[in-house]
């Protein structure tokens, strides 16, 4: 027996300092010469889940919960009951973890409440309020935890008081609010007094909250403190490649492409077993890379990893089916995935379906999802929704004739894009106000914008966008006096809008020594000796597209 009981000590160690394969070993070793008491089977399933063996961890887990059950222990056998519940939740299979939540619930009748009861409602909570919407019931949950908390002196149940009040406060429309319980809801996370694999889901559904409002500063500073917590685990921690794919969708928005599809995929695969909805996010993410950058069946691909994991690949795949000219199947994959979605999972439905209602002659349609994307935006004010509002209201006012409001709405859109780094959507805008501009009589501008576009989706490697606006170029510039190329157009079109050949080049993403390069082709095709001179000769000449 002392070769068992170093076994288990070593077990122990390696549990404490977050050594999870080393724990799985030693406890995996000492359970072949003799069953382990509740706390180490405890701790081997959740070795095991940190280190993404999901069978592993709920087959053991399960072997505790029928072990506590039938030594007659309620409350440990509801505990265990609940642990199974938050780990097939986070799987994704959201109708194993309701019976396991009804078995806690089963075990915990006619039992004096305690933390296990706080711990219940707080699950029971959490899913009512993401099935139903309704964020009421949150509420009166989090009061009866807080007081739970309070009688017990127990942190971590005022941990789950506060996300729960944040979580209710941001869906009635208080974002602010909401957000300062949900920073509250932190402190005792970060002292160590929540267990850990309650606490990542803490951090992963308010980081997710954050990235469906399209705040993406507030998203930074959650995945920052996100990857502060999984540092202190250890390599092989789950929650170290949850808190990557938050990063890489991040950087995605950015505009480091390269990067996020080098990542995405192997991430994802191995998310896929262990936390589900998380898999789906970096496969959607990989998607839309995909789409944007012209790899149309490598985006279906990911998309339908994306579904196999419970995750609705929309509206990236309704997009990827109008641009093969789906129209019609575009907008029916849009109306279904409407149908079922609460308000804050439409809002960027909505903008979508404002764009593709226009484009499809759906006046009516248009507006209305754009008037619901606005009420949205209105109630929770947060700056993504905000920015899809103006460019879904732009897109209604440029389709109904009225340029300059519309430019005044994509120009709102374009600011709070440009303050939350969102590199694609700032192109997107570009060439949106390239459209107003010519319309409005004034072409230098027109020209500046659609130049300044095209840079960020040649930065991007966003090939259907860029070939769409090199092919208007070229139609137009060939005809142009002068003999201008289409990148000597571009410079043109910039340096007549007032830019500096530092502006240029960093529009361009080329060196300044290229744009003073391109600038005396320009200087001597058109037969003039400086910047005044070229701006005068394309004002003089019409240029390009004007």
């Amino acid at each position: 027996m002392p070769e068992l009981d170093q076994l288990i000590l070593n077990a122990r160690e390696a549990y404490d300092r977050r050594d999870w394969a080393g724990a799985r070993r030693g406890f995996g070793a000492a359970r072949l010469q003799a069953p382990l008491d509740a706390p180490d089977l405890d701790a081997l399933a959740s070795s095991a889940w940190w280190l993404g063996d999901t069978s592993g961890a709920l087959a053991t887990a399960e072997e505790l919960y029928r072990r506590l059950a039938g030594d007659g222990d309620r409350t440990g056998a509801a505990m265990a009951a609940l642990n199974l519940s938050l780990r097939w939740g986070t799987r994704g299979d959201l109708a194993v973890a309701s019976g396991w939540l009804n078995r806690a619930r089963r075990m915990l009748e006619g039992l004096p409440e305690g933390p296990p009861s706080g711990y219940l409602l707080y699950l029971e909570a959490g899913m009512t309020m993401d099935v139903e919407g309704d964020p009421a019931p949150a509420r009166t949950a989090a009061a009866t935890v807080e007081a739970l908390a309070d009688r017990f002196g127990d942190p971590a149940l005022a941990c789950f008081a506060r996300v729960l009040f944040g979580l209710a406060l941001v869906r009635e429309g208080q974002t602010e609010a909401g957000f300062g319980d949900l920073d509250e809801a932190m402190l005792p996370v970060l002292a160590g007094e929540v267990p850990q694999e309650w606490a990542g889901d803490i951090y992963c559904t308010v980081t997710h909250l954050c990235h469906v409002l399209g705040d993406f500063s507030r998203m930074r500073s959650w995945t920052t403190a996100m990857e502060r917590w999984t540092a202190g685990q250890s390599r092989t921690f789950v929650y170290a490649d949850v808190t990557r794919v938050h990063e890489l969708q991040l950087l995605s928005a950015e505009g480091n492409w390269d990067a996020a599809e080098q990542e995405l995929l192997p991430l994802s695969d191995r998310l896929a077993q262990a936390h589900g909805w998380m898999a789906g996010a970096g496969y959607y993410e990989l998607g839309e890379i995909r789409r944007l950058r012209g790899d149309p069946a490598g985006a279906l691909d990911a998309y339908a990893r994306a579904r196999d994991v419970g995750v609705e690949p929309q509206p990236g795949e309704a997009r990827l089916h109008l641009a093969a000219g789906e129209r019609g199947l575009a907008l029916e994959q849009l109306r279904v995935a409407l149908a079922v979605s609460g308000p804050l999972d439409k809002a960027r439905l909505l903008l979508a379906a404002t764009e593709l209602a226009a484009a499809s002659g759906q006046e009516d349609l248009a507006t209305t999802c754009c008037a619901e994307l606005e009420q949205t935006a209105a109630r929770y004010s947060s700056p993504g929704l905000r920015a899809w509002a103006a460019q879904a209201r732009g897109v209604v006012l440029l389709g109904a004739g009225q340029t300059a409001e519309a430019l005044a709405a994509f120009e709102a859109a374009g600011r709070i894009y440009r303050d939350q780094r969102a590199r694609y959507s700032t192109a997107v805008i570009h060439e949106l106000e390239s459209s107003c501009r010519r319309s409005l009589g004034n072409p230098e501008a027109a020209e500046a914008d659609l130049a300044t576009a095209a840079a960020i989706y040649r930065q991007l490697g966003a090939e259907p966008d860029l070939q769409r606006i090199q092919a208007y170029l070229q139609r137009n510039h060939e005809s142009a006096p002068g003999g201008l190329t289409a990148r000597e157009a571009e410079i043109l079109a910039l340096v007549s809008g007032g830019a500096s050949n530092r502006q240029v080049a960093d529009a361009l993403v080329i060196s300044e020594k290229t744009v003073g390069r391109h600038l005396a082709n320009i200087f001597g095709k058109i037969g003039v000796s400086s910047r005044t001179g070229a701006a005068a000769w394309a004002h003089e000449h019409g240029r390009p597209g004007s």
